[in-house]
């Protein structure tokens, strides 16, 4: 297999499911201009606290989710445990500061530290599906990110006993 080198652009200050900064460095704010006119970006992170060679070789992802009555592979998940714990998140741009390299989000599920790889635009054109099509023991999850904040997730999600915690926490 080919390898590639990735470089990180910046990294994440708070975060963790909350309000969090995309410090971008130096080299790299000049990528920043005209990012100030959208209202939605998509994040590109490394999780680099699951990159381990052992989580790296899951493939199984178990029953993460209640309503599931057979395992789920890892690329029908979310889960940053995967052969590259890349990660992405649709940010809400609440600010954006090119000359400082600041661009500050609401909301991101990076915990603080991470790398961050890239910053694309979000666009409607290219981004939005008008009727996606999803398995039926995820119908019931909100269809946007916005209704998603009120969701309760709980009752979604199995107990401790998916893989990702048990392969964590061992």
């Amino acid at each position: 297999m080919q390898t590639f080198s990735v470089h990180p652009v910046g990294v994440v200050s708070g975060g963790g499911e909350g309000p969090a900064q995309l410090r971008i460095d130096p080299a790299y704010r000049d990528g920043l201009r005209g990012l100030e006119g959208f209202g939605h970006a998509v994040a590109i992170w490394w999780a680099h606290e699951v990159d381990d060679p052992e989580l790296r070789a899951l493939t199984d992802a178990g029953r993460p989710y209640t309503r599931l009555d057979h395992d789920l592979g890892i690329f029908a998940t979310r889960s940053p445990l995967r052969p590259n714990p890349l990660a992405l998140t649709a940010i809400e741009l609440a600010a954006v500061d090119a000359d400082a390299g600041i661009v500050e989000t609401p909301y991101l599920d990076a915990a603080d530290g991470t790398p961050v790889l890239d910053l694309k635009p979000y666009t409607p054109s290219i981004d939005r599906i008008e009727r996606p099509i999803v398995p039926a023991w995820c119908a019931h999850w909100p269809a946007s990110a916005e209704a998603s904040a009120d969701f309760d997730w709980a009752p979604s999600s199995a107990s401790n006993a998916t893989r990702s915690a048990e392969v964590i926490s061992s």
